[in-house]
């Protein structure tokens, strides 16, 4: 087939810049704040005209109960107290407003505040605090009651209390839930995390064996060749001096050696259970096949590629062949019904290998959302590995292109023996 250079690469769309978000705790505290200043600006006003309790009173009681909720974020063993303090102290009655006909010893804001606060301190401390907080305050007010019960109507305080601790153990109840939810929810996230980062360790580390063995088994071959060759030369070589014969043996001693300590790294390489590949490296020569298996798969494949594969050191080969393969499996996953054009290119200077694929056909939703691979990391490993390079970007027509550029290095020179002329 014809060589027919690769078309120039598109410039990539840059992606627009994403509006940053405010953290969801923040988020948060700014809708606690919120809420609770709206309660305590009605609790206030209430209790001043309803009760009559005097204004200092109030502001001063009121804003530690409603300041509670907040104080526990951070502190949550002072919002205890405080709540509790202002919940005890608050419904105390004046000379002469003991028989209020309002709810006492809770107002309804009260209430609500109590409902808040108990919340905030399960999903953000946990259950056990909340419950303290809970009984404490309960317990509290029910003392008020035992205590004043000459000077109050006792059946109303105690339904009242019953109304507040049904209403508020509901809340403690709701609220612990929520928060069970949030922390296993939270758990599964720190597990997809940590296994989507295991995964992706191991998927690069068994790139990278994989990649050791290959270029072991290419310079396996060629130390291969020297111990042959060292071991045989006095049998094809007439006549040599004894010098020779033991300069040939111990380099033939040193392949050996070389050889065996190449077997124990690629035995420390396979993982358990993985018998060594006796098969012959794939390289350039099997690109046809390549192919051909992809258009056997349905794809729309045209390949342009040199009719005969050139000669080119072993470790560049399989390198050109690896990353076309993972580049035309990448087009074929991720871009189902797309056009693909493959084209090798290889002189004296460099293999390339260009792979492009138009805009997807059709979009399949799970491989969409499908963790994002590592192929391209495996590419780029390969061909740093000969000294070379790939890029890939997105083209401007929703397309992608990957580009390899393998150098080959030049023949080692040739130095003339003994007698031969210069």
């Amino acid at each position: 087939m014809s060589e027919t250079p690769p078309p120039a690469p598109a410039a990539p769309v840059a992606p627009a810049p994403r509006p940053r978000r405010a953290a969801p705790r923040a988020i948060a505290f700014g809708a606690l704040a919120v809420a609770v200043g709206a309660l305590f600006s009605v609790l206030v006003p209430v209790v001043m005209s309803l009760y009559g309790q005097p204004a200092a009173f109030t502001f001063l009681f009121g804003a530690l109960l409603c300041a509670a909720p907040l104080v526990a974020v951070r502190w949550p063993r002072w919002s205890v107290a405080m709540f509790a303090i202002a919940a005890v102290v608050l419904p105390l009655p004046i000379a002469g407003n003991a028989a209020t006909p309002w709810p006492w010893p809770w107002s309804v804001p009260a209430m609500l505040v109590l409902v808040v606060f108990v919340g905030v301190l399960a999903i953000v401390q946990g259950w056990r605090l909340a419950l303290v907080a809970w009984l404490v305050s309960i317990v509290g007010t029910l003392g008020v009651v035992i205590v004043l019960s000459g000077a109050v109507p006792v059946v109303a305080a105690i339904v009242n209390l019953v109304i507040v601790t049904s209403v508020s153990g509901a809340a403690v109840l709701v609220a612990v839930l929520v928060a069970s939810r949030l922390r296993v929810g939270a758990e599964l996230t720190r597990e997809r995390e940590l296994t989507a980062l295991e995964q992706s360790r191991r998927l690069v580390v068994e790139e990278r064996a994989r990649i050791a063995r290959e270029l072991h088994d290419v310079v396996a071959h060629g130390m291969s060749l020297i111990q042959v060759q060292a071991s045989t030369a006095r049998y094809r070589v007439p006549g040599l001096p004894d010098d020779a014969v033991r300069e040939f043996d111990e380099i033939a001693q040193t392949a050996r050696t070389g050889l065996a300590e190449m077997r124990r790294l690629l035995g420390v390489l396979r993982t358990d259970g993985q018998s060594a590949d006796l098969t012959p490296q794939q390289g350039l020569h099997d690109i046809p096949a390549l192919v051909e298996s992809v258009r056997r798969a349905g794809a729309d494949i045209e390949a342009t590629y040199p009719a005969t594969a050139p000669t080119v050191p072993g470790a560049v080969d399989i390198a050109a062949f690896r990353i076309a393969q993972e580049a035309l499996s990448n087009a074929v996953r991720h871009a189902p019904g797309a056009a693909i054009a493959l084209t090798v290119q290889a002189d004296a200077d460099a293999v390339r290998v260009v792979v492009r694929n138009a805009a997807a056909v059709a979009v399949d939703a799970a491989s969409a959302s499908a963790t994002r691979g590592h192929g391209l990391v495996g590419m780029k490993e390969r061909a740093a590995l000969v000294g070379g390079s790939v890029d890939a970007a997105p083209d401007a027509d929703g397309g992608w292109t990957v580009r390899a550029v393998l150098p080959v290095p030049p023949p080692a020179p040739h130095r003339p023996t003994e007698g031969e002329p210069t």
